[in-house]
């Protein structure tokens, strides 16, 4: 029997909770037994969540012999985990435990320095806060999860069922991580990472740049062919001085800008018409449908047809 310890602190998020009880709980093999015990440990009998308490009939020692810990994620604004939270992480650890994290649980467990020197992903809307305070940790916000072995991280919730289905077909083959997948209706793998599901907010340009009017044209000719030489014209720059003081007040470069800037223009054409891929690739300026599907794949993670697909419900080529 492989026992997995599912962590509830304080404020924990309930869907985060609630995926490795559903998942791992309603497991079997081919024989019909059922291989995982699953546990809820807290450092409190009653751990608050959204809306209700939860119930947490194990305390911290519930991770002593656990075969696996997962640390769900937390609600903005809870405190962080005490020390003997942390501890109590650490010393599975040591004991060669499996410990995942789910959404924002990737904090939890960076607090306890077992992530420094592994990549790690989290929600992707955290992702440059994570690098930001562990930057020991590669924070990748492009992944759907991250196996380093002993410790695992998922982005969002949703990627919290990937990363279990992924860690049962790790302990127990395909056949029985597809059988899983299956009675929670999900794909066993999902193509693309999260990057498909981010927003791509251009970088921010200060009140009152002199680049405003010039990134204002520069989004209503989107289809059209723009090259450097012209932007800069447009802005009255050399050309070298335009860029210079592009990168300066948005830290990118006009052309990393303008790609940025025509990924969310096909974005928004493939969740909002049933155009072709050929007429989205002219109307967000990429000159072929071909340049459109590479550099559509680079910037958002997958194809044009499968964002269509994942956003829509159906292919429309």
């Amino acid at each position: 029997m492989h026992t997995v310890a599912v962590l509830a602190l304080d404020r924990v998020i309930p869907f985060d909770l609630s995926t490795p009880l559903e998942v791992f709980g309603r497991v079997r093999l081919p024989d019909g037994r059922r291989p995982y015990q699953v546990r809820v440990c807290g450092g409190g009998a009653q751990v608050p969540a959204a809306g209700f308490v939860i119930t947490a009939p194990w305390g911290l020692d519930g991770l002593a012999d656990a075969d696996t810990v997962i640390v769900p994620g937390r609600a903005e604004g809870a405190p962080p985990p005490g020390e003997e939270v942390l501890e109590a992480l650490r010393g599975a650890a040591a004991r060669g435990t499996r410990i995942a994290s789910i959404c924002v649980g990737a904090f939890d467990l960076a607090l306890t320095g077992l992530l420094d020197g592994l990549a790690a992903t989290t929600h992707w809307i955290a992702a440059s806060d994570l690098a930001r305070r562990f930057p020991a940790v590669e924070a990748r916000p492009d992944v759907l999860y991250v196996d380093n072995g002993q410790f695992l991280t998922s982005a969002g919730a949703s990627a919290g069922l990937d990363l279990c289905l992924h860690m049962i077909r790790r302990d127990f083959g395909s056949a029985v991580a597809a059988d899983a997948a299956r009675l929670a209706v999900a794909p066993l793998e999902r193509e693309g990472g999260q990057a498909q599901f981010v927003v791509h907010p251009q970088p921010p340009v200060p009140r009152g740049s002199t680049l405003e009017p010039v990134l204002a044209w520069m989004e209503e000719h989107l289809g059209e062919e723009l090259t450097l030489d012209l932007i800069a014209r447009r802005s009255g720059m050399s050309g070298r001085t335009f860029s210079r003081r592009f990168r300066e007040q948005t830290g990118t470069t006009p052309l990393q800008w303008l790609l940025r800037a025509r990924v969310r223009r096909a974005q928004f054409l493939l969740e909002n018409t049933d155009h072709t891929i050929d007429r989205i690739a002219d109307q967000a300026g990429f000159g072929s449908p071909t340049a459109f599907r590479e550099r559509f794949k680079r910037v958002a993670g997958t194809t044009p047809q499968s964002y269509r697909a994942a956003f829509r419900g159906g292919e429309h080529a």
